[in-house]
C-alpha cells in the first residue's frame, strides 16, 4: 500500500519592485488532491524586504499574506472563495497576478503529511 501522496507547491514572493526583479519568499501554499487538502505557510523576513526597499508598504504586505492563507483555510476566511474546494482554491492562488504577492512557479512531490511538507519547505526555502 501507497502512503506517499503527490502534492504541488508554489512560493509566494513578495516584489516590492517589479522593475527590479528582485524578489524575497515569504511564504508556500501546498495542495494534495488526494487528501483534499491546502495550505498557506508564510514568514516574512521584513528586514530583507527593507533592504530591497526601504518604502515597502509592511502593513499591506502582511495584509496579503493573511489573505492569502485565509483562503487556504476557507470558510468566512475565504471570502468568495468560501465555497470552493481546495483544489479550486490553490488553482486561484497560483494564478499568475501582478501583485506586491506574487505565486512562484508550481512543482511536484511525494508526502506522507502534506501539513508536515509545508513546514519543512517553510523552513527550507523562505526562513
Amino acid at each position: 500500500m501507497n502512503d506517499r501522496y503527490v502534492y504541488e507547491y508554489a512560493l509566494l514572493r513578495v516584489v516590492p519592485r517589479i522593475e527590479r526583479g528582485e524578489c524575497v519568499n515569504a511564504g508556500v501554499l501546498v495542495y494534495c488532491r488526494h487528501r483534499s487538502f491546502v495550505t498557506a505557510r508564510t514568514h516574512l523576513d521584513e528586514a530583507r524586504l527593507l533592504a530591497l526597499d526601504p518604502g515597502a508598504d509592511l502593513p499591506g504586505v502582511r495584509a496579503a499574506l493573511r489573505a492569502v492563507e485565509g483562503v487556504c483555510a476557507g470558510g468566512n476566511a475565504a471570502g468568495q472563495a468560501a465555497g470552493d474546494d481546495a483544489g479550486r482554491r490553490f488553482r486561484w492562488l497560483i494564478a499568475p497576478r501582478s501583485t506586491i504577492v506574487q505565486p512562484g512557479p508550481v512543482h511536484t512531490g511525494l508526502t506522507a503529511d502534506p501539513a508536515a511538507e509545508a513546514e519543512r519547505l517553510l523552513d527550507l526555502l523562505v526562513r
